[in-house]
């Protein structure tokens, strides 16, 4: 039986669909896991997100499977092997981007006990449901706040797409299978 799926779904990707099925919008708040989708969307900046799931398992083996603590000691030559790596994205300013972003994602951690803590306090801890966009207030204020603490690759669309993926902004289309009749902010 064939599923409705959100139209941006391309259902010949089994990747893809599997995303979107299991994990598109479904509430995240395991600091590894958000870590990964945070870096895969910086990534993903100027791509298009099937690229970036299609390399989604070399980016985990390449990044240690988002080990912040290995992450945040990268030097030079592991930096030349992520460059040399044809599995991922080879953008040295991404790849010290997500070096740098990981050092900041653990002080947040640190200061807030979680960083989806911190994450989730921008929405008191409630979904919102959007459709059709890519960016919003919220992604502009998460973005600036982001930007402000010092991490890379982070404009508000990229952020806008980090909280789809995270579920915080739910954006499973109303023909959707996937979509969930409740209340939303």
């Amino acid at each position: 039986m064939n599923k409705t799926r959100c139209k941006w779904c391309n259902t010949n990707n089994l990747k893809y669909v599997e995303y979107h099925d299991k994990e598109w919008g479904q509430s995240k708040h395991d600091d590894q896991k958000i870590l990964e989708l945070l870096i895969l969307e910086m990534f993903q900046a100027g791509l298009s997100w099937e690229i970036i799931l299609n390399k989604r398992d070399s980016f985990s083996k390449a990044f240690d499977h988002y080990d912040i603590l290995k992450i945040i000691n990268y030097k030079e030559n592991k930096i030349s092997k992520l460059l040399n790596n044809k599995n991922i994205i080879r953008n040295k300013r991404k790849i010290e981007a997500a070096i740098n972003n990981a050092k900041i994602f653990l002080s947040i951690q640190k200061e807030w006990n979680s960083f989806a803590n911190y994450i989730w306090h921008f929405t008191n801890n409630q979904v919102i449901y959007e459709i059709d966009k890519s960016k919003s207030h919220l992604s502009d204020l998460i973005s600036k706040e982001l930007k402000n603490k010092g991490m890379k690759f982070v404009g508000s669309t990229i952020v806008y797409s980090f909280l789809q993926a995270i579920g915080i902004i739910y954006s499973h289309e109303k023909k959707c299978f996937m979509y969930k009749n409740q209340k939303y902010k």
